[in-house]
C-alpha cells in the first residue's frame, strides 16, 4: 500500500462533502484505488468505523479486505517505538492514554512499517501546543509522511463525474 488512511478521512468524507447518499464516485473511487494497491487503512480503523449505526458502518462490512492487518512482527516493533514516544512526551495524560488504546499508534506503526504515507485530517500543532497527542506531530518526529485527503485526491488526480 501507497496510502494508509486515518479513521476520521472515511468519518469527515461520510459526514461532509463525500456523502454516501450524494457523492458515490469518492467511495467507487476508494475501492478503485484499493484494488490498484494504492489505498487502504488497517484492521483497528476497520474495527473503529464498524462501532458506528450508519451506513459506513455497512460499507467498511462490505469492503474489510481494504483494513489490512496490523499484527505483523515489523508493525509490532515500529509501535513500540510509537508507545515510547508518546510516554516520552509531556502530553495531557488523558488524551495520551486515549491516543493509545486506539487505533492511531497502529496505523502510523504500519505506515512507518511499510513506507506508505499516512492520510488524516488531523492538524499540526505547534511545538508550544503539544499537550494533545496529534498524528501528524507523531509522524514529523518519527519519520513518516502524512498528508490530507485533499492531497491524496490531487496526488492521485482522483476525478468524479456525474454520468447524468
Amino acid at each position: 500500500m501507497k496510502y494508509l488512511m486515518d479513521a476520521n478521512t472515511y468519518i469527515e468524507a461520510k459526514n461532509k462533502y463525500y456523502g454516501m447518499d450524494f457523492c458515490p464516485g469518492y467511495w467507487d473511487w476508494l475501492i478503485d484505488q484499493f484494488a490498484l494497491g494504492n489505498v487502504a487503512s488497517i484492521d483497528f480503523v476497520g474495527k473503529e468505523l464498524e462501532k458506528g449505526n450508519d451506513k459506513l458502518r455497512e460499507w467498511c462490512r462490505s469492503h474489510r479486505d481494504h483494513f489490512i492487518q496490523s499484527n505483523d512482527l515489523d508493525t509490532q516493533a515500529e509501535y513500540h517505538e510509537v508507545v515510547n514516544f508518546v510516554m516520552s512526551g509531556k502530553y495531557n495524560p488523558g488524551n495520551r492514554d486515549g491516543f493509545l488504546e486506539g487505533a492511531d499508534p497502529w496505523l502510523i506503526a504500519k505506515s512507518k512499517s511499510t513506507g506508505a504515507v499516512l492520510v488524516t485530517h488531523e492538524a499540526r500543532k505547534a511545538p508550544a501546543d503539544t499537550k494533545k497527542v496529534k498524528i501528524p506531530n507523531i509522524c514529523d518526529a518519527l519519520g513518516v509522511q502524512c498528508i490530507s485527503t485533499f492531497e491524496l485526491l490531487r496526488t492521485l488526480e482522483a476525478r468524479f463525474k456525474n454520468d447524468k
